[in-house]
């Protein structure tokens, strides 16, 4: 695990230990972003963190996607994703934001604090997606209709992330959109319990210099 700034250099962070009754991270300001492939259990962190800092969680999927029903129909154009992060939460001083968003940003990214990169080995990372589609589908994922081949292309899509050979998130992506960012970054192989990766996330951020105010 290590802490890269904006500048590239990075801070040796292995097996960080849980943060102290000596450390203070709740009652400063923090806007942490959680991104990483699909299933690296980037929402699962978010909730996790922004229920111990005593913040607020957002994904970036609410913004990108109109709620249907099913979900996962109608995309938002970019410009009104933007403009519903500003109505829900950038104006606020603190909160936790997971998911993808490294292709319509724009500048929302100068606002972050503090930026966390989930990683994990490709066998892990579907095992744990075939697993959240099962709960997402029932035993239709596992037969042939419409639910079995949408998770069929889900499951080939995010098969693609490492070696970038398919439209969207890829590991490439993220690591050129790492170098534009003008916050401290945390690189966390997500193989551990979602708890010790809030505490690796927590124990970083109460070594962090104090945040300044968020940008106008």
């Amino acid at each position: 695990m290590s802490a890269e700034g904006a500048s590239g250099a990075t801070q040796d962070c292995v097996d960080a230990p849980p943060p102290g009754p000596g450390i203070e991270v709740a009652g400063r300001s923090h806007r942490i972003h959680v991104f990483g492939a699909s299933g690296t259990g980037t929402s699962t962190l978010g909730r996790l963190l922004a229920m111990r800092l005593g913040s607020q969680h957002f994904d970036a999927d609410d913004l990108y996607w109109y709620p249907t029903d099913p979900p996962f129909r109608r995309k938002r154009p970019p410009a009104e994703r933007r403009a519903l992060a500003g109505e829900l939460f950038l104006p606020r001083s603190d909160w936790v934001l997971s998911g993808a968003m490294e292709s319509w940003a724009a500048d929302i990214p100068r606002r972050f604090t503090l930026a966390v990169f989930l990683t994990l080995p490709q066998p892990v990372r579907r095992a744990r997606l075939e697993a959240r589609e099962r709960l997402r589908h029932g035993k239709a994922a596992d037969r042939g209709g419409a639910a079995h081949e949408e998770v069929r292309a889900f499951l080939a899509w995010a098969d693609g992330y490492e070696h970038g050979r398919r439209p969207g998130r890829s590991l490439a992506r993220h690591e050129a959109w790492i170098a534009t960012l003008p916050c401290p970054v945390l690189r966390l192989d997500a193989t551990p319990p979602p708890e010790r990766l809030a505490h690796a996330v927590l124990d970083a951020v109460a070594r962090a210099p104090i945040p300044a105010p968020a940008p106008a």
